[in-house]
């Protein structure tokens, strides 16, 4: 079993920064790729962002240029840089991470997701 605790969600005015961090414990052999999702109210949910164990990043067309993932790999532990945040981006942000257990098997994992608010 694997657990992905998130932080650094809030409120945040539209133009600011945060800094979202999703860490990754437990029967962990490797992760092969993290990410985050995000899902607003009344829409479906949305990949933001993935990076892999090789360290290649794909992004939304929504947030190139100003979002950034980025990972340490010692800690198992991702993260996404937003900056110039708008309105749309508010959302519940979600870690997810595609994990093989020391037993070989693989797993893929969701965070419980942290509220990310940005206001105009």
């Amino acid at each position: 079993q694997v657990q992905l605790v998130e932080s650094g969600g809030g409120l945040v005015q539209a133009g600011g920064s945060l800094r979202l961090s999703c860490a990754a414990s437990g029967s962990i052999f490797t992760i092969n790729y993290m990410g985050w999702y995000r899902q607003a109210p009344g829409k479906q949910r949305e990949s933001v962002a993935t990076i892999t164990s090789g360290g290649m990043t794909n992004y939304a067309d929504s947030v190139k240029g100003r979002f950034t993932i980025s990972r340490d790999s010692a800690k198992n532990t991702v993260f996404l840089q937003m900056n110039s945040l708008k309105p749309e981006d508010t959302a519940v942000y979600y870690c997810d991470a595609d994990v093989t257990h020391i037993s070989r098997s693989s797993s893929h994992y969701w965070g419980q997701g942290t509220q990310v608010t940005v206001s105009s």
